[in-house]
């Protein structure tokens, strides 16, 4: 209990009013954390000795608060609509549905490779709905977010209250180096410490797009405890029964696999669902590290100690612009504001970040227009994974370090192409 006591007084301790913000809605039209001067209160823009405004500085508190981010955003984009939520959804499972339905029937060779792509991504899609459910911000009933949140994630293989427990951690924690949860940054000490395996798996492309499931099972690197493990340090004691149902709802769903798999054959079920499956890790994988990382102008701060604010992480965060991707998995690219207010529907999430952008600034890292197909983000995937590598073991706010001693300031980064 004295572990759980630890963590819990952790996730609720000094300047985590972000975690309010990110655990219930804000109250219209201001936003008031336990700490305000960190996150309401706006800094001043120094200034140079001939009065103009010093240069912009990515690590550098933001001249505006997240109370004026939130006072620009219009009231009506923190309103759920249970309805408009669920349509989503039975749109999104339609598609599965049909997609395999048109496969199995059509059952060639020509058509698989295609299937396997677009089932894949509304596999993505699913899982994108279930996120929603996991912040609360699919519907203000919380019966119905646990339901559909199981309902999507379960058929993915991803336990939905594990899943929902340590992503939370995540947004409590963003842009922090040690306490975040998604993508963390090695510490140059833990990177020189690395097996080849783990160097391997962590680093290099196609592989790292193959991690999640092992994610799950195993956290990365440097962490410890298991999506499935109810007395993981992830969970709270509180938090137990929860995982556990999560965690049988997940082993039913890989039952009925092997069950579907025994009646209709292995090669049947390795070409309806297990190939589209690791598209849909490779999509996951992807985008939430590009939503971290590898922005192609702006360096990504990531931060230690009192420079380390719920704010000032969020900011960090970047969006990406998919094409054609970004109605089928729900605007999920607009991540900056998702990430401050994580309440805020999906469906609304564009018309949010246009509001907020006029706050923002230079601190709002613009995401590269995609043509219809995103296939600008393979180089800009590709470029971070070659020199983001680690950052120093010292300082309370930190860039990603390469290695070479020509890229390690922040920004500095060439750009070197697959």
């Amino acid at each position: 209990m004295g572990r759980r006591r630890k963590e819990e007084t952790f996730l609720r301790s000094r300047n985590h009013g972000g975690v309010v913000a990110v655990m219930s809605p804000p109250a219209p039209p201001t936003v008031v954390g336990e700490d305000e001067d960190a996150d309401t209160q706006a800094e001043p823009v120094a200034e140079d000795t001939v009065g103009e405004k010093k240069k912009y500085d990515p690590g550098a508190p933001p001249p505006f608060s997240l109370a004026d981010i939130r006072n620009a955003i219009p009231n009506h984009c923190f309103e759920k609509d249970s309805w408009r939520s669920f349509s989503y959804v039975v749109r999104d499972v339609a598609v599965v549905l049909g997609l395999a339905a048109a496969a199995a029937f059509l059952n060639s060779w020509f058509v698989w490779p295609f299937y396997w792509l677009a089932q894949g991504t509304m596999f993505w899609a699913l899982f994108v709905a279930g996120h929603d459910c996991g912040h609360g911000s699919f519907s203000n009933n919380k019966r119905l977010n646990d339901f559909v949140g199981h309902l999507t994630h379960s058929s993915i293989l991803v336990p939905f209250h594990g899943w929902r427990i340590s992503h939370r951690n995540h947004h409590a924690n963003h842009g922090h180096v040690e306490n975040d949860e998604s993508w963390t940054p090695a510490t140059k000490k833990l990177y020189d410490s690395l097996n080849w395996s783990q160097k391997i798996g962590r680093y290099s492309l196609p592989l790292s797009m193959f991690a999640y499931p092992f994610y799950l099972w195993f956290r990365t690197p440097g962490k410890t405890g298991s999506h499935f493990d109810p007395s993981s340090d992830l969970f709270l004691a509180s938090e137990e029964g929860d995982v556990r149902t999560s965690a049988t709802c997940y082993f039913a769903m890989a039952g009925l696999l092997v069950a579907l798999s025994v009646k209709f054959g292995i090669a049947t079920m390795l070409k309806l669902y297990v190939v589209p499956y690791w598209v849909f890790v490779m999509w996951l994988d992807a985008v939430t590290y590009l939503h971290h990382h590898g922005h192609e102008t702006k360096p990504v701060p990531w931060y230690r100690g009192e420079e380390w604010s719920y704010f000032r992480g969020g900011l960090s965060t970047i969006d990406r612009d998919y094409g054609i991707f970004n109605n089928i998995h729900h605007d999920i690219g607009t991540h900056v504001v998702h990430h401050l207010f994580p309440q805020i529907p999906h469906y609304h999430l564009v018309e949010a970040t246009e509001a907020a952008k006029s706050v923002m600034g230079e601190y709002y890292r613009e995401p590269e227009k995609s043509g219809l197909l995103p296939l600008h983000l393979f180089k800009t995937l590709w470029n971070s994974f070659k020199t983001d590598r680690y950052v120093a073991d010292e300082g309370d706010v930190v860039y990603y370090q390469s290695g070479s001693k020509n890229n390690n300031a922040p920004g500095s980064a060439p750009a070197v192409g697959p």
